[in-house]
């Protein structure tokens, strides 16, 4: 079984700003990257082998990113046996309660998807706790961008792990994802889920680093949480095929030298993991 749990609908150039785009060529360090989706492209690079794929637009007004959650039906309605949708808002916008249970109650969306940093808000903001009890309420789960961007205006502040520790302790049923491992603040991401039974993280779009993605997940291992952390791709980003490469290259970037090595067991359990029991979708 494979469950990616982080991939993206959009339709690019069309739903991101000017500025957005331009930005975004800082996101592998050259020239404007295409973002551009197509569940083929998905399909042809290793997403065929994924038994579901959990799929969100985004919605952060401030860095030039809105995909309305329509949208994101449609894509869903094109391969449902496959496809999980998770509508988003933009709480810093007018109306972001209304489109939130329009998202679950009429397009049938399974969770949620927030940008804290790309919108400019904080996750822990008591002016969103309508959004934790509506997901303790009907047992929605929640994946937050966490970490590093390339968006200027981006507040990283907003970003940082240590505000769901508060969001955990206080809405303790909702079942919380924070993507991307949080790096590169990874540790902050590791003490939290540690804490938090509900709370977990996932690897995508991190393999392109590969000596960073070492170091993180030997701090798993020695923390004890590769339980806690689920399968993503990031996609369009990256891909299901290079994604599972990348972690099963990791300890090979090693041959030759006495670092210690990540539990093999342990990546292929991390690839193979149920995280739709985890999540309840």
């Amino acid at each position: 079984m494979i469950i990616d749990v982080h991939s993206h609908a959009w339709e690019y150039p069309q739903h991101f700003n000017d500025d957005f785009r331009q930005q975004a060529s800082r996101a592998k360090g050259g020239d404007e990257f295409d973002l551009t989706v197509t569940l083929d492209a998905y399909r042809e690079t290793g997403g065929s082998k994924a038994d579901r794929t959990v799929v969100f637009g985004g919605k952060a007004k401030l860095s030039g990113l809105w995909v309305d959650d329509d949208y994101v039906a449609q894509y869903i309605a094109s391969d449902p046996d496959h496809l999980i949708g998770f509508l988003s808002v933009d709480p810093t916008q007018p109306g972001w309660q209304q489109e939130m249970e329009y998202g679950h109650q009429e397009l049938g969306m399974k969770g949620i998807k927030l940008l804290s940093m790309y919108a400019g808000f904080y996750p822990n903001d008591e002016q969103l706790d309508p959004l934790w009890q509506y997901a303790t309420d009907h047992q929605l789960p929640v994946i937050l961008h966490t970490g590093t961007t390339f968006v200027a205006q981006a507040p990283l502040d907003c970003t940082l792990p240590r505000h769901l520790d508060s969001v955990a302790t206080r809405f303790p049923q909702v079942r919380i994802v924070m993507a991307h491992l949080s790096h590169p603040y990874e540790g902050e991401c590791v003490v939290v889920i540690r804490k938090h039974p509900n709370v977990y993280s996932d690897i995508s779009a991190l393999h392109y680093r590969p000596f960073q993605l070492y170091h993180s997940l030997m701090l798993v291992q020695e923390y004890g949480v590769w339980g806690k952390l689920l399968f993503g791709t990031d996609y369009p980003f990256t891909t299901v095929d290079a994604s599972i490469d990348g972690l099963y290259g990791l300890n090979r970037m090693l041959d030759g030298t006495a670092m210690p090595r990540l539990d093999d067991g342990q990546i292929k359990a991390l690839i193979e993991r149920d995280s739709l029991g985890i999540l309840r979708l």
